[in-house]
C-alpha cells in the first residue's frame, strides 16, 4: 500500500472507462480533468464513468478540476500543430483566426495589449521563445529565436510583465460551480498570486454553501512565491506546476523553490503535490529516464502527498505502463524516506491541542511498534489529516460512514479509505476495526496494529484514545 498518492490527468488516451480503470487499478488515486482543454459534458463523461468505477471496485477515487485561470494560450492551430523556424517572423493576433507558420491566435487580448517592445513570450513552458519587434492595437510581430513544434492550446508567457488579466473569468467561475454541482472533490487554482485570489474561489463557494470542494492553489508566478505563507494558509492544498513556473523564473531557482513549498504544507498540515515532466519521456517510450526515477523518487523522499502525472496519461502512448512505473518507484522509494525526520519536523510546529499531541503519540508509537496499520474511525476526517501530517511509516484507514469524506481523505499521505456505518458501541469498533485490518493487509501472527479515536464514540470532541491490538 503505497503512501504517496498518484494524480493522472486524463484526456484523449485515458477517455474510455476500460482504460480508466486500468490506471486506477495499477495505482492512480485522484483524477483530475484540465479545464483549460475541457467542456463540461466531457466532465460529466468521466465523472459518471469514475463514479461507476468506484461502485465497482468499491473505491472513492476524488475528481479534480483544474480551472484554466489566468492563461494564455494559443488557440486552434491549421492540422493542429505547426513548425515555427528560428529566425523567422511571425504575427500574434486575438481574433480567434486559424493558426499558420506566419500567424497565430490567443485567448487573451490582454497580450496584444500590454506586451512590451522587446519582450520575450515563452511558448508551451518555454520550449518555443518569440520576442516583440513591433506591435499594433492589432498583433504583435515577432522574431521567432528558439523555434519548435506549435500545437494547438499551449500556453503563453511573458515573463516580468503584468498581462493585468482578472484572475477568475467568467469561464473558471462557471467551472466552479460546474464542480459544486457535481459533486466534484477538489479545484484547483491556476496562477494563483496572492491570498485575494483564493478568497475569490472561496466566497463562490460559501455562496453555494458547499463546505465539502476543496482549494488547491497551483504556484506558477514569482509573486505566488513572495506569498506563499498566505497562500498555504487560505488553501487546502499547494501544487507546484513546474511547468510554468520554469518559465516564470529561472530553471536553477524551481528545485529549491519546490522543496520549500513541500516544507512549508508540511509545517501547515496542507497537502503538498508536484507537477511536471515527472515522467514525460513516457509519452513516447516505454522507459522512463534514469533522471525521471530520480526526480520521482526525491519528491516521495521529500514527503509529498501526491505526484501528477498529465501529457503521460492525457495523450501519452503508454498510460498504463506510466501509472505502473510510477507506483514501482513509490514503492521501492518510501522504504528508505526518514519517517523519524518528518515526524519531528511536524512536531515542532504542531498547536498544543488534545487531537494533535494524541496523533503524535499514536505515529511514534506505530514506528516504534513496527505496526502495520493505524485504524481511525472518523466522521469528519480532521483526525486522520492529523497522522497524515506525522508521516507514519505505516498505512492509514481511515473508517466512516461519511462517502464525500472518503474521498477528500484519499488526497492525503498514507491514507486508505473504508466505509463502514457509524458504531457507537466500544467493543464493536474494535473488533470492525480488526476485520478491516485483516481485509487490507497480510498479517502475521503477533503483528500489531493500532486503533485510535474518540470516546464516547459519536459524542467526544477530540480524539482522546489510542489501543494497540496485537494478533
Amino acid at each position: 500500500m503505497n503512501k504517496t498518492k498518484i494524480i493522472a490527468t486524463v484526456g484523449p488516451a485515458t477517455t474510455e472507462k476500460k482504460v480508466l480503470m486500468d490506471i486506477i487499478e495499477n495505482g492512480v488515486d485522484v483524477i483530475r480533468i484540465n479545464m483549460s482543454h475541457a467542456t463540461h459534458s466531457y466532465c460529466k463523461k468521466i465523472i459518471e464513468q469514475i463514479n461507476e468505477i468506484n461502485k465497482e471496485l468499491k473505491l472513492h477515487v476524488p475528481i479534480m478540476l483544474d480551472l484554466a485561470g489566468p492563461e494564455v494560450r494559443v488557440q486552434k492551430i491549421e492540422h493542429g500543430e505547426v513548425e515555427l523556424l528560428p529566425d523567422s517572423k511571425i504575427k500574434i493576433y486575438a481574433d480567434g483566426r486559424i493558426g499558420n507558420n506566419e500567424s497565430i491566435s490567443v485567448n487573451k487580448e490582454e497580450l496584444i495589449q500590454y506586451a512590451k517592445f522587446n519582450s520575450l513570450l515563452k511558448l508551451d513552458d518555454g520550449k518555443i521563445t518569440l520576442q516583440v519587434l513591433n506591435k499594433t492595437e492589432e498583433y504583435l510581430e515577432c522574431m521567432i529565436l528558439t523555434g519548435g513544434v506549435l500545437k494547438s492550446g499551449k500556453s503563453v508567457n511573458v515573463p516580468g510583465v503584468d498581462l493585468h488579466l482578472p484572475f477568475l473569468s467568467e469561464k473558471d467561475k462557471s467551472d466552479v460551480l460546474f464542480a459544486h454541482k457535481n459533486h466534484v472533490d477538489y479545484v484547483a487554482l491556476s496562477f494563483v498570486r496572492d491570498g485575494e485570489d483564493i478568497l475569490e474561489v472561496t466566497d463562490l463557494l460559501i455562496d453555494q454553501k458547499d463546505d465539502h470542494l476543496s482549494v488547491i492553489s497551483k504556484i506558477e508566478c514569482e509573486s505566488a512565491i513572495e506569498e506563499i505563507d498566505e497562500i498555504i494558509r487560505l488553501s487546502d492544498g499547494v501544487m507546484v506546476a513546474r511547468g510554468d513556473l520554469g518559465v516564470e523564473i529561472p530553471l536553477e531557482r524551481v528545485p529549491g523553490v519546490t522543496k520549500m513549498v513541500i516544507n512549508k504544507c508540511h509545517s501547515a498540515g496542507k497537502i503538498s503535490i508536484i507537477a511536471t515532466d515527472l515522467m514525460s519521456s513516457m509519452e513516447y517510450s516505454i522507459e522512463p529516464t534514469r533522471a525521471e526515477v530520480s526526480d520521482v523518487a526525491n519528491a516521495v523522499l521529500d514527503g509529498v502527498d501526491a505526484i501528477v502525472l498529465t501529457g503521460e496519461t492525457t495523450i501519452g502512448l503508454y498510460p498504463v505502463e506510466t501509472v505502473n512505473m510510477m507506483e514501482k518507484i513509490i514503492e521501492s522509494t518510501e522504504v528508505d524516506i526518514n519517517y523519524y525526520d518528518l515526524l519531528d519536523k511536524a512536531m515542532r510546529t504542531e498547536k498544543q491541542d488534545i487531537t494533535g499531541a494524541l496523533a503524535y503519540s499514536v505515529v511514534e508509537c506505530a514506528d516504534r511498534l513496527k505496526a502495520r496499520a493505524i485504524v481511525i474511525p472518523t466522521m469528519t476526517g480532521y483526525t486522520a489529516k492529523k497522522i497524515s501530517r506525522f508521516r507514519p511509516s505505516c498505512p492509514i484507514i481511515a473508517i466512516s460512514p461519511n462517502e464525500e469524506v472518503l474521498k477528500e481523505l484519499s488526497m492525503y499521505f498514507g491514507i486508505y479509505t473504508y466505509p463502514m456505518k457509524e458504531i457507537k458501541n466500544f467493543d464493536k469498533m474494535i473488533d470492525n476495526a480488526r476485520k478491516v485490518v485483516l481485509s487490507k493487509i497480510n498479517l502475521n501472527p503477533f503483528d500489531k496494529f493500532i486503533v485510535t479515536g474518540g470516546y464516547p464514540l459519536g459524542q467526544s470532541q477530540h480524539t482522546n484514545f489510542m489501543k494497540i491490538e496485537e494478533l
